[in-house]
Order: C-alpha cells, then structure tokens, then sequence
C-alpha cells in the first residue's frame, strides 16, 4: 500500500513539472531520470509508432481523483526534414490519448493520435502557434497562443466515452491590440461576438467594443472526431 502511494506520489510530482514543459513548448528529453518514469509507467497505453511527449494530469469526471492526458507524438522517420535555416526538424503530428483512473488503474477512454501538427511547423514570417494543453475544473482545455496575433482555445467535457465540445474562445490581436474576441457555448447555442469600433484608427485610439449575441446552430462536436484542429476554428 505505501509503494503504491508513493509511485502515485512521484508522478504527481513528475506531472507538474510535465504541464510546465509542455506549456513552454519544450522538447523532452527522454534520457532524464524523470521521463524515463513516466515512460515506463504509461507504455502500455501508448500504440506502437509513438511516444510520450508530454503527460497532464487533472479530475475529468468529478471523483476527485486525478485522471491522464498524454500526448503522442509519431516516430515516422519519414517525416523528418531539412529546413534550411533551422537545421534537421521532426514533423511527425502529435495526438492525446484520455485515462481515466479508476481504483488506481488507468482506463482508457478515447485516442485522436494524429490531431496537433507537429511543434516544428513552419510558421510563415513568424513563429507558428504555440499549443498548450490543461485540464482545470473538470474540463480538458486546448489552447493556442500565436504571440502578437492572439489566441484561441477549446473547452471539452467528458460525456460517456468521449469528450463533448462546450466552449470556445478566441483573441484577434495585432500586438497587445484587441481587435475582434468571440466566445461560444455549445450548450445554450449563443455566440458573442466583441468587435473594436477603433481598430481602423491605427491603434491610436483606446479600444471601443460592440458587443453582439447571437443564437447558433451548431452540431455536436466530440473530441475523438476532431482530425485536424488548424482547420477547426470558429473565429
């Protein structure tokens, strides 16, 4: 009993540390001591032809106890390539795959292995958009910061064997610059939509908003379904 509190004890440390990493984009280093442990303690969940890159812990279902998200990354060779200015770069696409802990033992409830492109896409003039995964008040939260461009994010919820799309959000900056926000709850169907009457003044002016609801029809949206998230946005 006590050996197995205190393996559940290490990882709850090892985690914290993982959703800083993986918040901060960094690549794991799967020689670290610390890696190695969560490696080993998560390979049987993970499908042959990937890897841990990052693992976040977190209660999805109310029972007080912390369940897993770790995030895949593929191992294809072929998705390797040479970028002239950033040297050698690993583009194989990167997924999740949901635990949740019952009585200690992991179950697993859904895999979308190949939905986040790779965290060496090319970003165009500027550096692509950072993604960030978390879970927080029950919720499993996907987000993406683009620096100067604002950010967006998703808001899922455990519904049966699946997670159930019930909130987005999304920032169009142009640096600290706000110039349109829109924020959608899948359960009551609305939309806001927040809009700078000022954004044509050349940031000189103070931002002034005109705020917009909307009542939307949108399907029901599962994380499981989801292919690609660059292509599903709403903003």
């Amino acid at each position: 009993m006590f050996k197995v509190a205190l393996r559940h004890m290490l990882l709850s440390v090892l985690l914290c540390s993982t959703v800083w990493l993986y918040g901060h984009a960094e690549e794991i280093d799967a020689k670290k001591p610390q890696w190695q442990i969560l490696q080993q303690e998560f390979k049987s969940y993970i499908p042959q032809h990937y890897t841990l890159f990052a693992a976040v812990s977190g209660d999805l279902n109310g029972d007080g106890v912390d369940d897993m998200v770790l995030i895949v990354k593929g191992t294809d060779p072929k998705q390797w390539v040479d970028d002239q200015y950033r040297g050698r770069l690993d583009r194989n696409r990167r997924g999740l795959i949901v635990l949740l802990n019952q009585n200690g033992q992991y179950r697993p409830v859904l895999k979308n292995l190949d939905c986040f492109s790779s965290e060496n896409e090319e970003g165009g003039v500027y550096f692509p958009p950072e993604l960030l995964v978390e879970i927080d008040k029950g919720l499993l939260n996907i987000r993406y910061l683009h620096g100067r461009y604002g950010h967006w994010g998703y808001s899922f919820r455990l519904k049966g064997q699946d997670l159930a799309l019930i909130g987005f959000e999304g920032s169009n900056n142009f640096g600290p610059y706000i110039r349109r926000q829109t924020s959608i709850n899948f359960i009551t169907q609305r939309e806001l939509t927040r809009t700078n009457l000022n954004a044509a003044q050349d940031e000189v002016e103070p931002p002034r908003f005109a705020e917009k609801w909307s009542k939307v029809n949108y399907p029901s949206y599962y994380l499981s379904k989801i292919k690609d998230f660059d292509d599903f946005s709403f903003d």
